[in-house]
């Protein structure tokens, strides 16, 4: 059980104890909030219950709070509670109970921080889906770290997770990209054969076009259609496993790769609409059709099929996506990372879900907001031509995927950033990412010595753990399953990279104030029971690395 969830049921129990002692009255139900208190002094947990139930119960706020507090039941969690002005109800830890929790951080190992708030429930998060038509640059890396890290919190959390790649194989973009693919080919043949309107831009097609002519130089008398059957689906595949491998040196693998081709060629586009249809949500105008979006407070209603070629909208084929979601997958929920210029994408989608006969607050939508980068102090602009990083390849290569990693996961997803490229490789404590980083690796350094001197932590005697800095360690450690709990909930694991700062803070207020390994042999309990705390520690810091998707680095 969670700390906070313990607490809160410390004040469940003494309000039901107040109230059946006529101490104070019903109240019904009540949402019993836990919080960190801002100031130390008020203890490591705070509940302002007290406050909401002053109305309903007539009472003055501190007065119910002071009622509580005299409820609540012993605990070993707990070494005292108190009522503060206007209504608080604060809680301390004991020691006993915080050095209590060493032994239990290492009996769960790398499953510390695991909680069972998702039980049963299934979750997609889709995210980056980026046309398959070159190199994914810069701009799509936040949005890829975001997502992997936001199924990550979500799977400790107890949650069925899948992470899918939306494969757009089969939209107006990749009609073009095949087109301009075509003439790159015959015009690496020789052939004079004109760039289609519009075009494809940039570099990448006309190279990728030439390699595939090296492969393939008797089609170039084929006929138009076979040329373009045969290096095609050449073009798709290089191109996802360019995107694939980016991804992975990133630490980002999938569990799906989802192409958009299918929903027309296993009839799911046609069983969106039949549904839409049977709703009344659908409507033919002008040769086109339409989905209607004024239905659900929108301007103007959405072209789903086009007029003439009858061929799919990217809404359309998007309507069809999430039936495929909700209603053959049966996801409990669908977690979208897309980037800010969609925004006026999401209310629409929403609506279609709706149209579907699903709950729109089962779909959450993210946005994730641009990257800005400054380079010893200077902002950087990406261009090829003045050889600046434009591709996630060539910034994983520059800072690695760790710094990358760290340092997009430091901000919420509605924040612009700025990512500082000469921070992220500096080996000092001013880069967070170091910092974090170093701590587990000083902490497996105090393990080695130790185990050199031949000194272990077994048969410690933890009550010795008493110092200050000892305990605000065991503090910090036990707040992970919170955290995850937090970061799941509200879909923001920009938490976890700032509990594992605050971790490192810690840490190096332990190891100024506390040293581990004593040559006084008298010292020898004391050494043994910090180094029982070092090791839960490094247990601790694997994790939050290891849920933020980091390596743990036993030696820096």
């Amino acid at each position: 059980m969670r700390t906070s969830e313990s607490i809160s049921t410390l004040v469940e129990q003494a309000l039901t104890a107040a109230q059946g002692s006529g101490a104070l009255p019903a109240a019904g139900e009540v949402d019993i909030a836990i919080e960190k208190p801002k100031q130390a002094e008020h203890g490591d947990f705070s509940s302002s219950v007290a406050l909401s139930l002053a109305r309903v119960m007539r009472m003055a706020p501190l007065a119910i709070a002071e009622q509580i507090v005299t409820h609540v039941p012993d605990s070993q969690l707990v070494s005292g509670a108190s009522a503060a002005a206007p209504g608080f109800v604060n809680f301390t830890l004991s020691n006993e109970w915080l050095v209590s929790q060493i032994d239990r951080i290492l009996e769960a190992g790398s499953a510390f921080g695991n909680t069972e708030d998702g039980k049963g429930q299934r979750v997609q998060v889709e995210f980056v889906s980026v046309n398959p038509t070159g190199p994914l640059h810069v701009g799509h890396a936040r949005g890829a770290v975001l997502g992997s890290g936001i199924a990550s919190v979500l799977e400790a959390a107890g949650y069925e997770v899948q992470r899918e790649y939306y494969v757009n194989d089969a939209g107006a973009q990749m009609r073009v990209f095949y087109d301009t693919l075509y003439a790159r080919f015959m015009q690496a043949a020789g052939k004079d054969v004109p760039l289609p309107d519009p075009a494809y831009p940039g570099e990448y097609l006309a190279e990728l076009a030439k390699d595939i002519y090296g492969e393939n130089q008797e089609l170039a008398e084929a006929d138009e259609s076979e040329v373009k059957a045969k290096i095609s689906p050449v073009a798709l595949e290089r191109t996802l496993a360019e995107i694939r491998s980016v991804l992975s040196s990133l630490r980002i693998e999938y569990d799906n790769w989802f192409y958009e081709s299918s929903l027309t060629e296993e009839g799911t586009l046609g069983k969106t609409l039949e549904l839409l249809e049977k709703n009344g949500y659908l409507v033919e105008r002008d040769g086109a059709r339409w989905f209607r979006s004024t239905e659900f407070g929108e301007e103007e209603d959405d072209v789903v099929i086009r007029s003439g070629d009858q061929i799919p909208t990217y809404f359309g084929t998007d309507l069809a996506y999430h039936y495929d979601k909700f209603l053959n997958r049966k996801f409990d929920r669908v977690i979208n990372v897309w980037g800010a210029d969609h925004h006026g994408h999401v209310s629409r989608l929403k609506a279609a879900v709706e149209a579907l006969g699903g709950d729109p607050d089962d779909l959450t939508i993210i946005l994730n907001q641009i990257v800005s980068f400054k380079n010893e102090g200077e902002s950087v602009r990406f261009s090829k031509r003045k050889g600046n990083i434009v591709t996630v390849e060539e910034l994983v290569d520059e800072v690695g995927a760790d710094a990358c990693r760290f340092i997009f996961l430091s901000r919420t997803a509605n924040a612009q950033m700025e990512f500082d490229l000469a921070l992220a490789k500096t080996e000092s404590s001013e880069n967070p990412v170091y910092y974090v980083q170093y701590a587990h690796a000083r902490l497996a350094a105090i393990l080695r010595n130790a185990a050199e001197q031949g000194i272990g932590s077994d048969n410690a005697d933890l009550s010795l753990l008493q110092h200050e800095a000892e305990l605000d360690l065991l503090r910090r450690l036990v707040d992970l399953p919170d955290i995850v709990h937090r970061a799941a909930k509200n879909l923001e694991p920009h938490h976890l990279s700032y509990y594992a700062m605050e971790l490192a803070k810690a840490l190096q207020r332990f190891y100024e104030q506390c040293r581990v390994i004593s040559d006084d042999p008298a010292e020898m309990p004391v050494t043994k029971a910090r180094l029982r705390l070092v090791e839960a520690a490094k247990v601790v810091f694997a994790r939050t690395l290891d849920l933020m998707g980091m390596t743990a680095p036993e030696r820096m």
